[in-house]
Protein backbone atom coordinates (compact mmCIF):
# COMPACT_ATOMS: atom_id res chain seq x y z
CA UNK A 1 0.00 0.00 0.00
CA UNK A 2 1.43 3.18 -0.84
CA UNK A 3 0.95 5.73 2.25
CA UNK A 4 1.03 9.26 2.89
CA UNK A 5 2.29 10.61 6.43
CA UNK A 6 2.08 14.29 7.09
CA UNK A 7 4.03 15.31 9.82
CA UNK A 8 5.88 12.16 9.29
CA UNK A 9 9.46 13.86 10.42
CA UNK A 10 7.90 14.26 13.91
CA UNK A 11 7.69 12.98 17.02
CA UNK A 12 4.71 10.45 16.77
CA UNK A 13 4.85 10.49 12.67
CA UNK A 14 8.22 9.15 12.62
CA UNK A 15 7.39 5.71 14.49
CA UNK A 16 4.70 5.28 12.15
CA UNK A 17 6.32 5.47 9.03
CA UNK A 18 9.25 3.15 10.63
CA UNK A 19 6.06 0.76 11.52
CA UNK A 20 4.54 1.13 8.29
CA UNK A 21 8.15 0.66 5.82
CA UNK A 22 8.72 -2.68 8.31
CA UNK A 23 5.31 -3.82 7.39
CA UNK A 24 5.83 -3.42 3.75
CA UNK A 25 4.28 -0.07 3.16
CA UNK A 26 5.52 2.47 0.54
CA UNK A 27 5.69 5.70 2.59
CA UNK A 28 5.99 9.62 1.53
CA UNK A 29 6.18 11.93 4.63
CA UNK A 30 5.07 15.42 4.04
CA UNK A 31 6.36 18.10 6.46
CA UNK A 32 7.73 21.51 6.77
CA UNK A 33 9.96 20.90 10.16
CA UNK A 34 8.82 23.48 11.91
CA UNK A 35 8.97 20.86 14.92
CA UNK A 36 9.62 17.43 13.32
CA UNK A 37 13.25 16.68 12.38
CA UNK A 38 15.34 14.52 9.32
CA UNK A 39 16.95 12.65 12.24
CA UNK A 40 14.51 11.32 12.89
CA UNK A 41 13.66 9.26 9.98
CA UNK A 42 17.53 8.37 9.89
CA UNK A 43 16.50 4.41 10.12
CA UNK A 44 13.81 5.18 7.41
CA UNK A 45 16.27 7.05 5.26
CA UNK A 46 17.97 4.35 3.58
CA UNK A 47 14.83 2.40 2.45
CA UNK A 48 13.80 2.45 -0.96
CA UNK A 49 10.06 2.67 0.39
CA UNK A 50 10.28 6.23 1.91
CA UNK A 51 10.45 9.59 0.31
CA UNK A 52 10.66 12.70 2.62
CA UNK A 53 8.45 15.45 1.05
CA UNK A 54 9.62 19.27 2.69
CA UNK A 55 6.53 20.41 2.39
CA UNK A 56 3.46 22.14 4.19
CA UNK A 57 -0.25 20.95 4.46
CA UNK A 58 -1.17 24.51 3.61
CA UNK A 59 0.16 24.49 0.46
CA UNK A 60 -2.52 22.42 -1.85
CA UNK A 61 0.05 22.18 -5.09
CA UNK A 62 2.34 20.49 -3.20
CA UNK A 63 -0.45 18.39 -1.12
CA UNK A 64 -2.64 17.85 -3.96
CA UNK A 65 -0.28 15.57 -5.94
CA UNK A 66 0.96 13.27 -2.84
CA UNK A 67 -2.76 13.01 -2.21
CA UNK A 68 -3.31 11.46 -5.59
CA UNK A 69 -1.07 8.84 -5.56
CA UNK A 70 -1.81 7.78 -1.88
CA UNK A 71 -3.94 4.85 -0.89
CA UNK A 72 -4.30 6.16 2.16
CA UNK A 73 -3.59 9.42 4.83
CA UNK A 74 -2.43 9.29 8.46
CA UNK A 75 -2.93 12.85 8.96
CA UNK A 76 -0.34 14.13 11.87
CA UNK A 77 0.84 17.33 11.13
CA UNK A 78 -0.30 20.07 13.58
CA UNK A 79 1.33 22.48 15.42
CA UNK A 80 2.45 21.11 19.14
CA UNK A 81 3.40 22.12 22.52
CA UNK A 82 2.31 24.47 24.76
CA UNK A 83 5.04 26.97 24.44
CA UNK A 84 4.27 27.38 20.77
CA UNK A 85 0.48 27.33 20.55
CA UNK A 86 0.29 29.87 23.31
CA UNK A 87 3.40 32.19 22.03
CA UNK A 88 1.72 31.24 18.03
CA UNK A 89 -1.87 31.22 18.46
CA UNK A 90 -3.21 32.53 14.82
CA UNK A 91 -0.57 30.13 13.13
CA UNK A 92 -1.09 27.56 15.42
CA UNK A 93 -4.92 27.63 14.35
CA UNK A 94 -4.29 28.11 10.85
CA UNK A 95 -1.64 25.03 10.69
CA UNK A 96 -4.13 22.62 12.77
CA UNK A 97 -7.63 23.85 10.75
CA UNK A 98 -6.79 25.10 7.63
CA UNK A 99 -4.10 21.95 7.21
CA UNK A 100 -6.63 19.43 7.97
CA UNK A 101 -9.42 21.04 5.95
CA UNK A 102 -7.33 21.01 3.03
CA UNK A 103 -6.51 17.19 3.57
CA UNK A 104 -9.96 16.20 3.72
CA UNK A 105 -11.04 17.79 0.92
CA UNK A 106 -8.51 16.86 -1.60
CA UNK A 107 -8.57 13.31 -0.32
CA UNK A 108 -12.62 13.66 -0.49
CA UNK A 109 -11.53 14.23 -4.17
CA UNK A 110 -9.91 11.22 -4.70
CA UNK A 111 -12.10 8.67 -2.62
CA UNK A 112 -8.90 8.23 -0.23
CA UNK A 113 -9.42 6.93 3.35
CA UNK A 114 -7.87 9.55 6.47
CA UNK A 115 -7.10 8.69 9.72
CA UNK A 116 -7.11 11.99 11.59
CA UNK A 117 -5.14 12.49 14.78
CA UNK A 118 -6.73 14.70 17.79
CA UNK A 119 -5.72 14.97 20.92
CA UNK A 120 -7.09 14.92 24.70
CA UNK A 121 -7.30 18.36 24.98
CA UNK A 122 -10.18 18.40 23.28
CA UNK A 123 -11.68 17.53 26.98
CA UNK A 124 -10.32 20.63 28.03
CA UNK A 125 -10.99 20.81 31.76
CA UNK A 126 -13.27 17.79 32.07
CA UNK A 127 -11.41 15.95 35.14
CA UNK A 128 -13.86 13.09 35.60
CA UNK A 129 -12.11 9.86 36.79
CA UNK A 130 -11.90 8.90 33.56
CA UNK A 131 -12.82 10.32 30.27
CA UNK A 132 -14.86 8.67 27.55
CA UNK A 133 -15.35 9.63 23.55
CA UNK A 134 -18.55 11.06 24.29
CA UNK A 135 -17.90 12.76 27.38
CA UNK A 136 -18.56 16.72 27.27
CA UNK A 137 -15.94 19.47 26.70
CA UNK A 138 -15.38 22.00 29.42
CA UNK A 139 -13.16 25.04 28.00
CA UNK A 140 -12.10 28.10 29.45
CA UNK A 141 -12.28 31.51 27.57
CA UNK A 142 -11.52 31.93 24.06
CA UNK A 143 -9.46 34.55 25.17
CA UNK A 144 -6.67 32.39 26.97
CA UNK A 145 -4.82 31.33 24.31
CA UNK A 146 -4.43 28.29 25.76
CA UNK A 147 -7.53 26.41 24.61
CA UNK A 148 -6.93 27.49 21.16
CA UNK A 149 -5.05 23.92 20.58
CA UNK A 150 -8.34 22.29 22.03
CA UNK A 151 -10.74 24.38 19.87
CA UNK A 152 -8.60 23.55 17.05
CA UNK A 153 -8.54 20.00 17.40
CA UNK A 154 -12.31 19.80 17.97
CA UNK A 155 -12.83 21.65 14.20
CA UNK A 156 -10.56 18.86 12.82
CA UNK A 157 -12.52 16.32 14.46
CA UNK A 158 -16.36 17.80 13.25
CA UNK A 159 -14.77 18.31 10.05
CA UNK A 160 -13.57 14.61 9.74
CA UNK A 161 -16.99 13.52 10.79
CA UNK A 162 -19.04 15.81 8.60
CA UNK A 163 -16.52 14.34 5.67
CA UNK A 164 -17.45 10.96 6.69
CA UNK A 165 -22.13 11.75 7.26
CA UNK A 166 -22.21 13.98 4.62
CA UNK A 167 -19.36 13.00 1.79
CA UNK A 168 -19.07 9.34 2.95
CA UNK A 169 -15.76 10.16 3.24
CA UNK A 170 -13.79 7.07 5.45
CA UNK A 171 -12.55 8.76 8.32
CA UNK A 172 -11.40 7.78 11.34
CA UNK A 173 -10.05 9.52 14.72
CA UNK A 174 -8.34 9.16 17.64
CA UNK A 175 -7.53 10.89 20.54
CA UNK A 176 -3.61 10.75 21.77
CA UNK A 177 -3.33 11.20 25.67
CA UNK A 178 0.10 12.21 27.11
CA UNK A 179 2.24 10.37 24.08
CA UNK A 180 5.78 9.84 25.07
CA UNK A 181 8.84 7.91 23.94
CA UNK A 182 12.41 8.39 22.28
CA UNK A 183 12.70 11.67 19.89
CA UNK A 184 10.09 13.78 21.81
CA UNK A 185 11.63 16.86 22.75
CA UNK A 186 11.23 18.77 25.55
CA UNK A 187 11.80 22.54 24.58
CA UNK A 188 8.08 22.48 23.64
CA UNK A 189 7.01 21.86 27.21
CA UNK A 190 6.50 18.35 27.06
CA UNK A 191 7.05 16.92 30.62
CA UNK A 192 8.67 13.80 30.81
CA UNK A 193 11.58 14.17 28.53
CA UNK A 194 12.54 17.78 30.29
CA UNK A 195 12.28 15.77 33.03
CA UNK A 196 14.51 12.94 32.08
CA UNK A 197 17.21 15.40 30.50
CA UNK A 198 17.71 17.31 33.65
CA UNK A 199 17.91 14.00 35.81
CA UNK A 200 21.14 12.73 33.06
CA UNK A 201 22.51 16.28 33.32
CA UNK A 202 22.15 16.10 37.52
CA UNK A 203 20.41 19.15 37.47
CA UNK A 204 17.27 20.53 39.25
CA UNK A 205 14.06 18.95 38.00
CA UNK A 206 11.71 21.98 37.54
CA UNK A 207 7.61 21.26 38.78
CA UNK A 208 5.57 23.95 37.53
CA UNK A 209 3.08 24.27 39.58
CA UNK A 210 2.47 22.18 42.92
CA UNK A 211 3.73 18.74 41.34
CA UNK A 212 -0.94 17.01 42.39
CA UNK A 213 -1.63 17.22 38.83
CA UNK A 214 -1.85 13.71 37.49
CA UNK A 215 -1.83 12.34 33.84
CA UNK A 216 -1.84 8.81 32.41
CA UNK A 217 1.31 8.30 29.91
CA UNK A 218 1.39 6.11 26.81
CA UNK A 219 4.30 4.61 24.94
CA UNK A 220 4.84 5.72 21.77
CA UNK A 221 5.02 2.16 20.37
CA UNK A 222 1.96 1.66 21.99
CA UNK A 223 0.30 4.72 20.23
CA UNK A 224 1.60 3.34 16.80
CA UNK A 225 0.41 -0.22 17.05
CA UNK A 226 -3.27 1.30 18.25
CA UNK A 227 -3.48 4.03 15.03
CA UNK A 228 -1.76 1.52 12.44
CA UNK A 229 -4.76 -1.43 13.85
CA UNK A 230 -7.51 1.49 13.70
CA UNK A 231 -6.22 2.14 10.16
CA UNK A 232 -7.15 -1.46 9.14
CA UNK A 233 -10.15 -2.28 10.36
CA UNK A 234 -13.75 -1.74 8.88
CA UNK A 235 -15.89 -1.11 12.43
CA UNK A 236 -13.47 1.96 13.25
CA UNK A 237 -14.51 4.03 10.03
CA UNK A 238 -16.37 7.17 10.88
CA UNK A 239 -15.56 6.81 14.54
CA UNK A 240 -13.55 8.33 17.48
CA UNK A 241 -10.54 6.80 19.68
CA UNK A 242 -9.12 7.21 22.74
CA UNK A 243 -5.03 6.41 22.92
CA UNK A 244 -3.56 6.36 26.21
CA UNK A 245 -1.65 5.06 28.64
CA UNK A 246 -2.73 3.25 32.20
CA UNK A 247 -1.55 4.05 35.51
CA UNK A 248 -2.45 7.87 36.80
CA UNK A 249 1.11 9.75 38.35
CA UNK A 250 1.20 12.78 39.98
CA UNK A 251 3.64 15.13 38.53
CA UNK A 252 5.48 15.41 41.60
CA UNK A 253 5.46 11.51 41.86
CA UNK A 254 6.55 11.36 37.90
CA UNK A 255 9.91 13.11 38.77
CA UNK A 256 10.26 11.40 41.62
CA UNK A 257 10.37 8.17 39.64
CA UNK A 258 12.63 9.77 37.22
CA UNK A 259 15.05 10.61 39.73
CA UNK A 260 15.32 6.81 40.83
CA UNK A 261 15.23 5.03 37.72
CA UNK A 262 17.94 6.91 36.12
CA UNK A 263 19.77 7.21 39.72
CA UNK A 264 20.42 11.07 39.10
CA UNK A 265 21.55 13.37 41.95
CA UNK A 266 18.89 15.56 40.73
CA UNK A 267 16.91 17.49 42.99
CA UNK A 268 12.63 18.79 42.78
CA UNK A 269 12.22 22.50 42.50
CA UNK A 270 9.07 24.13 41.87
CA UNK A 271 8.04 27.01 40.18
CA UNK A 272 4.88 29.15 39.37
CA UNK A 273 3.12 29.21 35.83
CA UNK A 274 3.16 32.88 35.83
CA UNK A 275 6.78 32.57 35.68
CA UNK A 276 6.98 29.03 33.51
CA UNK A 277 4.33 30.20 30.69
CA UNK A 278 3.46 33.65 29.05
CA UNK A 279 0.43 35.15 29.94
CA UNK A 280 -2.81 32.93 28.69
CA UNK A 281 -1.58 29.50 30.44
CA UNK A 282 -3.96 27.30 32.02
CA UNK A 283 -2.80 23.88 33.71
CA UNK A 284 -5.28 20.91 33.62
CA UNK A 285 -5.69 19.02 37.15
CA UNK A 286 -6.32 15.74 35.65
CA UNK A 287 -6.23 14.31 32.86
CA UNK A 288 -7.02 9.89 32.58
CA UNK A 289 -8.33 8.12 29.27
CA UNK A 290 -11.24 5.50 29.48
CA UNK A 291 -9.71 3.16 26.81
CA UNK A 292 -12.51 0.55 26.96
CA UNK A 293 -13.67 1.17 23.48
CA UNK A 294 -10.54 0.84 21.42
CA UNK A 295 -10.09 -2.35 23.03
CA UNK A 296 -13.25 -3.73 22.27
CA UNK A 297 -12.94 -2.63 18.92
CA UNK A 298 -9.43 -3.84 17.87
CA UNK A 299 -8.34 -5.47 20.88
CA UNK A 300 -5.75 -3.39 22.12
CA UNK A 301 -4.17 -2.79 25.17
CA UNK A 302 -1.19 -0.57 26.25
CA UNK A 303 1.80 -2.88 26.90
CA UNK A 304 4.78 -0.58 28.17
CA UNK A 305 4.42 0.83 31.80
CA UNK A 306 5.57 4.17 33.02
CA UNK A 307 8.95 2.43 34.17
CA UNK A 308 9.89 1.12 30.60
CA UNK A 309 8.83 4.30 29.33
CA UNK A 310 11.39 6.33 30.90
CA UNK A 311 14.08 3.91 30.84
CA UNK A 312 13.06 3.96 27.02
CA UNK A 313 13.54 7.91 26.57
CA UNK A 314 16.40 7.87 29.08
CA UNK A 315 18.80 4.79 27.61
CA UNK A 316 19.25 3.09 31.40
Amino acid sequence: MHILVTGGAGFIGSHLTEKLVMSGHSVVVLDDFSTGLSKNLDRCQESQEVEVVDGSVLDIAALGPLIEKADYIFHLAAAVGVFNIVNNPLASLLTNIRGTENVLELAYGTNTPVLITSSSEVYGKNVSNSLKEEDDRILGSPTVLRWSYSEAKAIDESLAYAYFVERQLETRIVRFFNTVGPRQLGSYGMVVPRFVQAALNNEPITIYGDGNQSRVFCHVADAVQAISTIAQSDSTIGDVYNVGGIGEVSIKELAEKVIAITGSKSTITYTSYSDAYPAGFEDIQRRVPDISKIKSAINWSPTKDLDQIISDIAGV
